[in-house]
């Protein structure tokens, strides 16, 4: 399961570099054609990853729940998101997979909830959770991309 994991980490990395030479304002621009920004593309992918692996399997999540609560599926930027949150951002994509792995290897997601993503595909257990991931995770990454592009261009 570690390549697992490093699959995951590798692209979040790759994230952090993509990102870093934005302007606070293109990170927190919501181009016409957009419901988001790229910033919040990026956190989503963490809070998404809390939801998937730790709500499903009945533990607490690993960041603070005001930040899931922001950044969870089926919500929008509602903030302009600062430098200091930025950082914040850049630094629980990678601490988040560590956390991760550490809890996957202490054997804690036991008690995974089966269910039905929106894609249709059925996660019953913490390792198809995990391999469902970097799915959702390429999805939101080709969204930053592409509002990169956007911010760039305007």
């Amino acid at each position: 399961m570690n390549s697992s994991f490093e699959i995951i980490k590798k692209p979040r990395i790759h994230s952090i570099n993509l990102i870093k030479d934005l302007s606070i304002e293109q990170l927190n621009n919501i181009p016409a054609g957009f419901n988001n920004n790229i910033i919040w593309n990026i956190a989503h992918t963490i809070a998404a990853q809390q939801g998937v692996c730790y709500k499903r399997a009945g533990l607490d999540i690993r960041v603070d729940e005001d930040f899931f609560q922001r950044y969870k599926p089926d919500t929008k930027p509602t903030d302009f998101i600062d430098s200091a949150e930025v950082e914040k951002i850049s630094e629980l994509l990678l601490t988040t997979i560590d956390q991760l792995e550490t809890d996957y290897n202490n054997e804690l997601f036991s008690n995974y909830t089966s269910w039905t993503t929106r894609y249709g595909v059925e996660i019953n257990n913490i390792d198809k959770a995990i391999n469902f991931l970097p799915f959702h995770e390429g999805l939101h990454f080709g969204y930053v991309m592409a509002l990169k592009r956007a911010v760039a261009n305007s």
